[in-house]
């Protein structure tokens, strides 16, 4: 059996920092956000979403949705970014680690954005949907990088 071994680029420290800024400080600020949105909206845990007729008739209830959704849709695309940072960084690190930083903070925006309750259908989240480039990005690099390695 053949073995592979990888060698970390000198600069691969910029795509540990930055994963370490997309695995902490973003899943706090989602976080805090949907909390300080789910007190205002007056809805009890373990209750994941405000009833959509009461949300039509409650701008606060409709923000805390918004908010639980722009929460979720960072959890389900961390990961990705996370491997398409780590694979790219391989091959690119101070690039990969730029677009990772640029994709953190359109979900910032995006969150920001979503939850105004005078946007409606979630449609100030537009603002940071900008973001989806960069995390295609880091994925066509990181399978540049992977064929590479297969490649050898």
């Amino acid at each position: 059996m053949a073995t592979t071994s990888i060698t970390l680029p000198p600069d691969y420290g910029y795509v540990l920092l930055t994963a370490t800024a997309l695995t902490l400080p973003l899943p706090i600020f989602h976080t805090l956000l949907t909390s300080r949105h789910r007190k205002r909206a007056q809805v009890p845990y373990p209750i994941a979403y405000a009833p959509a007729s009461e949300a039509a008739d409650s701008p606060a209830k409709y923000s805390f949705n918004c908010a639980q959704r722009s929460h979720a849709n960072f959890t389900d695309n961390l990961p990705t970014a996370l491997v398409g940072l780590f694979v790219a960084g391989l091959g690119w690190p101070r690039v990969s680690s730029a677009l990772g930083v640029v994709w953190g903070v359109a979900r910032v925006v995006y969150a920001l954005g979503y939850v105004r309750a005078d946007k409606k259908e979630g449609r100030g989240r537009l603002v940071g949907t900008w973001g989806s480039g960069p995390l295609v990005l880091l994925g066509l690099l990181g399978g540049w990088v992977g064929v590479g390695i297969l490649m050898g």
